[in-house]
């Protein structure tokens, strides 16, 4: 029985034409680009993949190309409507004619996109990250923090070529009422797939301040919306919560809020609007202080003229009595002299009777007088005891707010002590190995050795990968190297 013998290139021309049969139009495809490489004459060359969900394993795998005069449209077009840009590890959808070359093999060939899809599974990805933050109880950590009353001492993340670093500085340091501010750059990649990891190097680098640092505002403006999904990180957004400083962002964009600007204190929509929010609440604070001197000044005041007041009404009553007290002893010298001048004649005949009459008018005028210097002693001396008492109770009252106030700080100092605690517990469980397994990670060991590197293995080896509930030992049949 003769065999039918076909070549490798009749072979792929019926290949082609059945392809061409099946597939005469174009058609809708959703994949995620894994490679993406633009050459010098605008031609865009892919790789795309579609993964399994759960394991992340690739179940395909196909080549496609946009060719140079679609893609100069294509490109804006989607990241001006995704905010997105168009590059590796984002899904599309694409609406493609397929094509079978007899030498280079299959491809799609791109003649446009959905940016409605990307989209949604942008939102998608969000959602979960927030989901998954909200699972592990720490989606308002950060927002439960304490902002200073007056944050003056500020770490900034940033790019250090960023334009929004320099206005955000220009403003802070020329503020119109000349309050100063100390700040500190931690430098970090904003944009691009490093961003992520740069910042959360930038803000354990800043942890280490943690006890000089007011805030920590990671700021990012001057750059385009499509580079804002770094932002929607969930690594990233974790690490904001456990730091126990309050974090402002200000990453320059007006869309939709960025996991990163959800689990910050607070959210400001550019580098600008951060300063003058730390400008205008100190300037605000600078004013309640004012009118709280200006309050004390005017009590005070009050307070010292009815004082002095009081001393003087005092001193007038005082002097009152004793011009009283001596016009009443000179009448009653002048009475007695003139009874004197009409009993001359008497007491010429009966001097017993006057020298006695003398002798009792002397005494009770004596009595009188003495009775009513005591009665204005006691006087005065109740009112000085009244003056006295009431001095002792202002006083008495002065301490005990004094004592409240330390009370009150001693108590919002041992709070801050507790929450600082939690946080650093909730870092150590951050770096945990056995938290990092339970989230799906593992660890292969060879011959006892961490293995880093596929080019440490041979075909034979024997391994031993540790999961979160316990090890499984395999045998390694094949290798490949990058992917490939």
């Amino acid at each position: 029985m003769a065999v039918t013998q076909l070549s490798l290139s009749e072979l792929n021309k019926q290949i082609k034409a059945q392809l061409d049969d099946a597939f005469p139009g174009l058609i809708w495809i959703k994949a995620e680009i894994s490679e993406l490489n633009i050459n010098r004459t605008g031609h865009c060359y892919l790789e795309l993949v579609e993964l399994d969900e759960a394991t992340k394993e690739v179940l395909a795998r196909c080549r496609a190309t946009i060719w140079s005069y679609s893609f100069r449209m294509l490109k804006p077009f989607f990241e001006t409507t995704t905010g997105q840009a168009f590059a590796e590890g984002i899904k599309i959808l694409v609406n493609a004619k397929v094509e079978f070359h007899p030498v280079y093999g299959l491809s799609l060939n791109i003649r446009d996109i959905d940016p409605s899809y990307t989209m949604g599974d942008m939102a998608r990805k969000r959602r979960e990250i927030i989901r998954q933050l909200e699972e592990d109880g720490v989606l308002d950590m950060n927002k439960e923090l304490e902002l200073p009353l007056v944050p003056q001492r500020i770490a900034i993340i940033s790019s250090p070529t960023a334009a929004g670093l320099q206005d955000f500085l220009e403003q802070l340091s020329h503020n119109p009422y000349q309050i100063r501010f100390y700040t500190k750059l931690f430098p970090a990649i904003m944009q691009g797939k490093e961003a992520a990891n740069s910042i959360m190097l930038a803000l354990e680098q800043a942890f280490q301040y943690e006890e000089f640092f007011d805030v920590v505002v990671i700021i990012r403006g001057g750059g385009a919306q499509v580079d804002l999904a770094s932002f929607d990180h969930y690594e990233l957004a974790y690490h904001i919560t456990q730091l126990p400083i309050p974090v402002i962002t200000g990453i320059g964009h007006d869309k939709d809020e960025t996991a990163v600007d959800l689990v910050a204190h607070t959210k400001l929509k550019t580098p600008t609007a951060v300063a003058e929010f730390l400008v205008s609440g100190a300037a605000a604070f600078e004013q309640t202080l004012d009118e709280l001197k200006n309050r004390f000044v005017d009590i005070v005041e009050k307070q010292i003229q009815t004082e002095k007041e009081y001393l003087q009404r005092t001193l007038q009553n005082f002097k009152l009595g004793v011009r009283q007290l001596v016009n009443e002893e000179n009448n009653r010298f002048k009475l007695t002299s003139v009874k004197l001048e009409k009993s001359v004649p008497a007491f010429l005949s009966s001097k017993s009777q006057l020298l006695n009459r003398h002798r009792y008018l002397l005494e009770k005028a004596g009595t009188s007088h003495l009775s009513e210097q005591k009665h204005e002693l006691d006087r005065q001396l109740n009112r000085l005891d009244f003056f006295t008492q009431r001095q002792f109770r202002i006083k008495r009252t002065s301490l005990e707010q004094v004592n409240d106030k330390l009370a009150s700080q001693l108590n919002n100092l041992l709070k801050n002590q507790q929450k600082r605690l939690e946080h650093i517990e909730g870092k150590v469980r951050l770096v945990d190995p056995k938290n990092v397994l339970k989230r799906g990670y593992s660890l292969t060991f060879s011959n006892g050795q961490l293995v880093k590197s596929v080019h440490q293995l041979q075909p034979g080896d024997e391994l031993t990968t540790q999961l979160a509930d316990g090890k499984v030992t395999s045998k390694l049949l094949k290798q490949n190297n990058h992917g490939k």
